[in-house]
């Protein structure tokens, strides 16, 4: 069994970034700049934003972090946007999810210029990716896929079973893992909460990502030997025992399942990192386009 280790992959990844922004720097270029928006002050979306901004000084990148408040309204959020849409120096933008309930996600991230859309969630996007053309692909799943890549997973022929349906990583995914070539190229199935048998269709699958937030619920009797397990949730659980009162723990029952599995990422330490390497990669991209 070897571990998919993201953390290892994700400073491989921020250290070959931070190459490329120092040979920028020698020429006297303008490196790339990555700002966040984000509203309110939930916790674990302040502690994700926060690595953003650390992970954009590692490898020379300029960044911005935009916080409004809680109340924040949805015109004042669209202001912003706009704002950023129009400046030069900015790269790319992400706005972090979720938002308080008066503003309209999806007008959100319409609003978003695709060309500066480094979370590859807007529709224009999502598109290209989905036709095969030259797009930011969602961070996560292009962490995914660079995890596969660069352990030499075979994925061509293979039977891949999708858990989770959400936009941002499980049908993503789907899309991903059927398209030609590497990693691509399997054959998929994707599976949500009305999914009846899902241990039968999981037992048969060569490769399973799991993206669905239920804890533990991926088990060693639902796979075959020597699958391929990505887990891609992150719940928090109660634990008295940890100084925070708190554990990470994904999708998958990982004590008993990597004794079964060929491959598996580990939670926290697997796809997470991943995820944050990968959105600098799409700002690097960015600017790089923006730059023809």
């Amino acid at each position: 069994m070897t571990i998919l280790d993201g953390k290892k992959v994700s400073n491989d990844i921020k250290d070959e970034i931070a190459v490329e922004v120092k040979k920028m720097k020698a020429k006297g270029e303008k490196v790339p700049h990555l700002a966040a928006i984000i509203v309110g002050n939930d916790g674990a979306s302040l502690t994700y934003v926060g690595s953003k901004v650390k992970a954009c000084e590692r490898v020379g990148f300029e960044s911005t972090l935009v916080q409004m408040s809680n109340t924040t309204s949805e015109v004042e959020l669209l202001d912003k946007i706009k704002e950023l849409n129009e400046n030069p120096e900015i790269d790319g933008f992400i706005v972090q999810l979720p938002l308080p309930p008066q503003i309209n996600e999806q007008k959100v991230l319409l609003a978003v210029n695709p060309d500066k859309d480094v979370d590859g969630f807007h529709p224009a996007n999502f598109g290209k990716m989905a036709l095969d053309m030259s797009t930011f692909i969602p961070a996560t799943p292009f962490g995914i896929l660079e995890l596969l890549d660069r352990y030499g997973v075979e994925t061509k022929g293979k039977h891949t079973v999708v858990i989770g349906r959400s936009h941002i990583v499980g049908r993503p995914m789907s899309i991903l893992m059927g398209r030609k070539g590497f990693p691509g190229n399997s054959t998929v199935t994707l599976t949500h909460s009305h999914t009846k048998n899902i241990t039968q269709i999981t037992s048969q699958a060569d490769i399973i990502i799991s993206a669905l937030g239920v804890p533990n619920f991926l088990k060693a009797e639902m796979i075959k030997d020597d699958a391929v397990i990505v887990d891609v949730g992150i719940t928090r659980v109660t634990d008295e025992t940890k100084p925070r009162g708190y554990k990470i723990v994904g999708d998958v029952d990982f004590a008993n399942v990597s004794k079964k599995a060929s491959y598996i990422t580990p939670v926290p330490g697997g796809v997470g990192p991943m995820t944050i390497a990968m959105l600098l990669k799409n700002t690097l991209l960015a600017r790089e386009r923006h730059n023809q």
